[in-house]
């Protein structure tokens, strides 16, 4: 059964009509497509002024769509090749970050990305891609690897946070994230991070520092999530869709105070509408970026990231 938010109710209901119209049309022999015309071009309509105007809090139950791809259906439509590595070779092999050699458009790269899960057995499995320090430790050693061997790092972020347990904290979850945060920061090699999904705080900074840095439309970023946020605040999640606003986790929000380098469209209404198009957005991005990157020698590479970052957050008056 699919998936309806209650702001995408009139869309819902308006698909339903039109089914019932096609349903009596076929039954009765009766040319009702006139009807079913007016229905869809409504339904257009409709469409545009929901899924173009939507609410910081819209945005972040879209990034949540059980349907939305993640990071495997993303690697299997825009690469030729992969081969999944595992393990940080300390403690174990943390599913909820996955990673590999990837050949995107004949060009080898190193994919690296959040897995939440499709169903309730393989999100246990998954840990919901909340991963615990022994996955940003695997996400390390797959891009010294790729540096080694003078590849492209492609992260693609989509998490809820690192996942918060006693054990992941006496393990050094802090300290593993703040590794990633310094020694991505100084990769000699380009690095290209894309949010597919939810970026939400440490979890997903953890492997978003690149030299290009991109949203998907439906995605948001941000520090805590608004139902945190609001928890926090109000001390309930009632005002959930007021903190998502001031929040400002929004693409858009995020391109317009500079902290992303740009927005990949989606499909309208979601990328879970057309994953096929989705994912050529997000390969014509990588390739695009990828040549314009390499071309660039080490020390201007690694000077430039480390110069979009130290600007973040500083105010001039």
């Amino acid at each position: 059964m699919e998936t309806t938010f209650d702001f995408e109710k009139p869309i819902a209901d308006l698909q339903t009509q039109i089914e019932k119209v096609q349903q009596v049309a076929e039954k009765t022999k009766v040319d009702m497509s006139a009807t079913v015309r007016e229905l869809e071009e409504k339904l257009e309509i409709t469409k545009q002024e929901i899924y173009n105007n939507m609410t910081g809090w819209q945005k972040v139950q879209m990034s949540r769509h059980p349907e939305r791809p993640q990071t495997f259906d993303y690697i299997e439509m825009i690469c030729d090749e992969f081969v999944e590595l595992h393990g940080d070779r300390t403690v174990k092999d943390d599913k909820a970050i996955v990673g590999g050699f990837a050949s995107i458009g004949g060009q080898s790269v190193m994919v690296i990305g959040h897995q939440k899960g499709k169903n309730t057995k393989e999100r246990q499995y998954r840990n919901f891609g909340m991963a615990n320090p022994e996955g940003y430790r695997k996400a390390l050693r797959l891009m010294k690897m790729a540096e080694k061997f003078n590849k492209p790092v492609i992260t693609l972020i989509d998490t809820m946070g690192a996942y918060p347990g006693i054990e992941a904290e006496e393990r050094g979850q802090g300290e593993a994230i703040a590794r990633n945060l310094l020694e991505m920061s100084i990769l000699k090699v380009p690095v290209i991070c894309i949010v597919i999904g939810e970026g939400a705080s440490g979890g997903a900074l953890g492997i978003g520092i690149g030299d290009r840095v991109y949203m998907m439309d439906n995605t948001w970023y941000s520090v805590i999530s608004p139902e945190s946020c609001s928890s926090i605040l109000y001390r309930s999640w009632d005002q959930k869709e007021k903190a998502a606003e001031s929040l400002k986790l929004t693409a858009k929000d995020m391109l317009g105070n500079g902290l992303i380098d740009g927005i990949i469209a989606e499909p309208l209404g979601g990328a879970h509408q057309n994953p096929l198009i989705a994912a050529q957005n997000v390969k014509d991005k990588i390739l695009s970026d990828l040549t314009v990157l390499q071309a660039k020698d080490t020390d201007t590479l690694v000077a430039e990231r480390i110069d979009k970052f130290s600007k973040m957050g500083v105010v001039n008056e």
